[in-house]
């Protein structure tokens, strides 16, 4: 049987900052060897700037306790369309996502979900093409989705890249049958770990830490858990509104189907939980 983890050729090993995502980077650098890793991986990064510092320490501790390269990448409005940075230099207070809306005019939403597909598919893809990576032949892109994740694996198998056929997607742990328990009995033997907490499985804080796309409840706990969370995306409401108010095309709202991010941090500071914490996440691109 063919090793998931082997490289094969030029690949690109998206890290959304998460557990299954470093693990997978760990199996592929078991697997390989230094030359090929040197000669054909490249692992990147796009950070939206809604990351948790956590997770932003959790990349740079896997570059630093594996000894691997790590490209830190942002969507920026230059011609390029992106810029990499370095952990010290790297946002953390919103500022490409807040870019992209101000370019867009209004919000990203549930049905239209331009932040994963600007501030990380087509960032990495713009980088990859810039340095010559899609040249001749393509490259093969890695994505962490694990086997107990079955629907977003159709989703991706029924897919192609939406960005250039010079990228085949593929999904290592998938294919080797890596479930979530398997990822949690990796991290308790490492001398390190992601410093956020999980809840059956899920890291709750993981990628943007209010991201719309997550549950009510479990956005509330978080705003309840640290309120300063909840001022980022609430403004962006509050740019939205005002555009809207001005006759501009606009998305005033990250969702309406459920209360204002101002709102549920005034809820947060006088009362109890809500929401259904059975609630499941909509799928998204970013992985765990």
């Amino acid at each position: 049987m063919t090793d998931p983890f082997k490289i094969a050729g030029p690949t690109c090993l998206s890290f959304s900052g998460g557990r299954t995502s470093a693990y997978m980077l760990w199996r592929v650098l078991q697997a390989n060897t230094r030359e090929d890793i040197d000669r054909c991986l490249i692992v990147c990064f796009a950070n939206t700037g809604k990351e948790d510092e956590a997770t932003l320490r959790f990349v740079r501790d896997c570059e630093l306790h594996w000894g691997i390269k790590v490209w830190w990448l942002e969507y920026h409005e230059v011609p390029s369309g992106w810029a990499s940075v370095t952990f010290d230099r790297a946002s953390r207070n919103g500022e490409p996502f807040a870019a992209l809306i101000r370019k867009r005019n209004y919000l990203p939403n549930p049905v239209t979900r331009f932040c994963t597909s600007e501030l990380k598919i087509r960032t990495i893809f713009k980088f990859l093409r810039d340095g010559g990576w899609l040249e001749p032949d393509g490259i093969d892109m890695m994505i962490g989705i694990r086997s107990d994740e079955p629907r977003r694996v159709a989703k991706i198998r029924a897919g192609k890249n939406s960005e250039s056929a010079q990228i085949q997607n593929t999904m290592p742990l998938a294919d080797a049958g890596i479930a979530v328990s398997d990822v949690g009995a990796f991290w308790a033997t490492q001398p390190f770990d992601l410093e956020l907490g999980t809840f059956n499985g899920r890291t709750l804080a993981g990628n943007c830490d209010l991201c719309f796309l997550k549950p009510a409840g479990q956005i509330f706990s978080l705003i309840a858990e640290k309120p300063e969370r909840a001022v980022w995306w609430a403004s962006m409401e509050a740019m939205a509104m005002a555009m809207a108010m001005a006759s501009k095309p606009s998305g005033a709202v990250f969702r309406s189907d459920r209360p204002t991010y101002a709102q549920m941090a005034a809820y947060a500071a006088d009362q109890g939980d809500m929401f259904d914490q059975n609630e499941e996440a909509i799928a998204c691109f970013c992985g765990d």
